[in-house]
């Protein structure tokens, strides 16, 4: 079979099936998501495994058509875009977000306009407070500004910013993997992942936009224009809030002085995208969402279920309330000690670098999100970033395990099954303690001078 054959044929199958999960099965269909998904996910591990001999341009350009392809497609596997549309039109009533819950809107008499009864019946956490921090509701606010009445209008306004920052990665990662002496092609294993595909661009989920900002963050670094690297990082904090576990890494990586001056400017930049929601009705709005999400929100854990069945044992009932902040806790802990690990390596001659850095934030984010009792499917578009900077493909293997999570609603309830966790854990974290052991043999294998 010819080398353009091969492409074709695999560039064919990934376009239509995901263009078929785009425009077709709801949430609760998990039988017709399986149907696309997994010729989906065959044809991008076809492309990925077979580039040789077609020029990455080729790649790129199907990167961007397979998004421009499903960009009009309505959510269909996620009803947050009416959380960002409702957020959105607050902002045009020159209302904080964050000041009270939607219910509060929904029992007065005159709610503000657009906060309409058939907009508040499609809230999936009417009861909760908004999470989303500043890019993400510049994003909801311009779109609603520039589509106040429609919410398709609005919602591919949103999906267009998605593209904007996608367009950027596909563009900026393949660049940075040259200049750090690894292969371009690497950045088909996260441009071409069906679930980036289907959870960013199709459901509308913000990662995206996170993942931009960050690898433009990581070009900067390695320009050594630090400056403009913690612009960059701001604006990804602000899209996502999970850079934030990397930032310590940053101290063995640029030094003391140099990282506190990385510090001082990153924070400045964050304090002012955060000011227009800053305020009293910001921290506790703010504050009650993480202490939710810590103490209240269960899905598709790890770690966090084997805990709460050990409590049920002992106590008889979830001891969440515990739990989740002591795995916060021991997240915050555990990505103290490898910053200080890496800190003490410089201080022994062996200095962090990049590609040094991208191994410690792939196991960072893995350590939050073994920790966490809350891992949707599009948790998993940071690690499969990161990983294509190491000899890792665990995440790979996870993003097409955790699409298993959407049989939970094929009910007419919702019901988690743990006995497919199980197996996408197990699964995983077997694969990804295969992947190490092979790598410690590959180093202990090299001659002494390549070390």
């Amino acid at each position: 079979m010819s080398e353009r054959l091969r492409f074709g044929l695999g560039s064919g199958l990934l376009l239509l099936s995901v263009a078929g999960l785009a425009y077709g099965p709801g949430q609760s269909d998990f039988s017709n998501i399986l149907l696309f998904y997994l010729p989906a996910f065959l044809g991008y591990l076809w492309l990925c495994y077979r580039s040789e001999g077609i020029p990455i341009a080729w790649y790129l350009g199907l990167a961007i058509a397979v998004r421009l392809i499903i960009l009009p497609a309505m959510p269909q596997l996620s009803d947050d875009v009416y959380r960002f549309i409702w957020d959105g039109r607050l902002l045009l009533n020159g209302i904080n977000p964050f000041e009270h819950l939607p219910t509060h809107y929904q029992a007065l008499p005159n709610p503000p306009a657009g906060l309409t009864e058939d907009l508040f019946r499609q809230l999936n956490s009417p009861e909760y407070f908004t999470i989303y921090p500043p890019v993400a509701q510049a994003v909801f606010g311009i779109s609603c500004w520039l589509a106040p009445d429609s919410i398709y209008g609005s919602t591919l306004l949103m999906k267009a910013f998605l593209l904007l920052a996608d367009i950027g990665t596909i563009v900026l990662l393949p660049q940075l993997l040259n200049v750090m002496g690894l292969s371009p092609k690497r950045a088909l294993w996260y441009l071409l992942n069906p679930l980036i595909l289907i959870e960013t661009m199709g459901n509308l989920h913000f990662e995206g936009v996170m993942i931009a900002f960050l690898v433009l963050s990581f070009w900067w670094l390695h320009r050594q224009k630090w400056w403009a690297s913690a612009v960059a990082m701001a604006l990804a904090i602000a899209a996502k809030l999970l850079p934030l576990l990397f930032l310590m890494f940053l101290i063995p990586l640029l030094g003391w002085k140099r990282s506190l001056q990385y510090f001082a400017l990153l924070g400045g930049v964050l304090l002012g995208l955060f000011a227009p929601l800053l305020g009293e009705a910001f921290l506790n709005g703010f504050g009650s969402s993480l202490d939710l999400y810590f103490r209240r929100f269960e899905f598709n854990a790890s770690v966090y279920y084997l805990l709460r069945w050990l409590g049920i044992q002992l106590t008889g009932y979830n001891q969440i309330a515990i739990i989740g902040p002591a795995l916060a806790l021991g997240t915050f802990t555990g990505v103290t000690l490898m910053a200080a690990r890496a800190g003490y390596r410089s201080l022994k001659g062996k200095a962090l670098d990049l590609p040094g850095l991208k191994y410690y934030c792939l196991a960072a984010i893995v350590l939050y999100l073994a920790f966490t009792p809350t891992v949707h499917p599009w948790y998993v578009a940071l690690p499969l970033l990161l990983c294509i900077f190491t000899p890792y493909r665990f995440p790979v293997l996870w993003s097409g395990l955790i699409m298993l999570t959407y049989a939970n609603y094929a009910g007419v309830e919702y019901h988690e099954h743990l006995g497919l966790v199980a197996l996408e854990y197990v699964t995983v974290a077997g694969y990804g303690l295969w992947e190490w052991r092979q790598q410690k043999k590959r180093i202990k294998a090299m001659p002494f001078s390549a070390l």
